[in-house]
């Protein structure tokens, strides 16, 4: 008996009925995916409102498509465009428009039970995902910034620091200040541990006169797709 809730709800042309249940599972399933896309993560409301729509549109186009190939190729196209009239998103917003789509096919099929395990099971994962912390070594990668004044070779002057402190350090911008005086370096170095930060930071004042030193977090995209 449990095999038969994984059958569709209609199996010819849809009914009235049919496509009233169709469209309100792709709803309540739309806005499950909405929240759980936004759960500890921070996206803007209309993207929240898109993957909350986005299932009941698609169930609608291919159930007026349905069984029309070239109809169908239009649409495939259409909906290819999408990605190109936006602008990049990161990893987990392409997921969640992936499985807003998905939805949205599945329930335009009649499959609405087998769309509701599919979206609780993802979004389950999507959720117990945001509590798992994996430290990559991208988490240790940071930007130096030191003054030096300009009598201090500062080639080598640090090397020994570096290899106490980090994993690798390249130098990446030298220029003057201060008329010349002082010169500002930037490096990019990967820590060993970040509990030693401050100590790096003592021992790189006693090489630097006591001169400005900072380590921040470089710029980068998020997990840009």
């Amino acid at each position: 008996m449990l095999d038969t809730l994984f059958n569709p709800i209609y199996t010819t042309d849809f009914t009235f009925t049919s496509y009233i249940i169709c469209t309100v599972t792709s709803l309540v399933l739309g806005l499950i995916i909405a929240l759980s896309s936004g759960f500890k993560s921070r996206q803007s409301r209309s993207f929240l409102l898109s993957l909350f729509l986005l299932p009941a549109i698609v169930q609608t186009v291919i159930m007026l498509v349905n069984g029309s190939v070239g109809t169908g190729i239009a649409v495939m196209g259409a909906f290819s465009l999408v990605r190109f009239r936006s602008v990049p998103g990161s990893a987990k917003e392409i997921v969640s428009i992936f499985l807003s789509m998905a939805t949205g096919l599945a329930t335009a099929m009649g499959y609405v039970f087998l769309a509701s395990l599919f979206v609780i099971i993802v979004c389950a994962v999507m959720i117990l995902s945001s509590f798992v912390k994996i430290k990559e070594k991208d988490d240790l990668v940071r930007e130096l910034r030191i003054t030096v004044p300009e009598d201090l070779n500062y080639a080598h002057s640090f090397d020994d620091l570096f290899e106490t402190y980090t994993d690798s350090a390249k130098l990446v911008t030298a220029k003057t200040t201060n008329m010349g005086s002082l010169y500002k370096l930037v490096y990019k170095i990967q820590l060993k541990d970040e509990e030693h930060i401050q100590s790096f930071i003592d021992d790189l004042r006693c090489r630097n006169g006591n001169l400005e030193i900072a380590i921040a977090i470089p710029a980068t995209a998020e997990n840009i797709l």
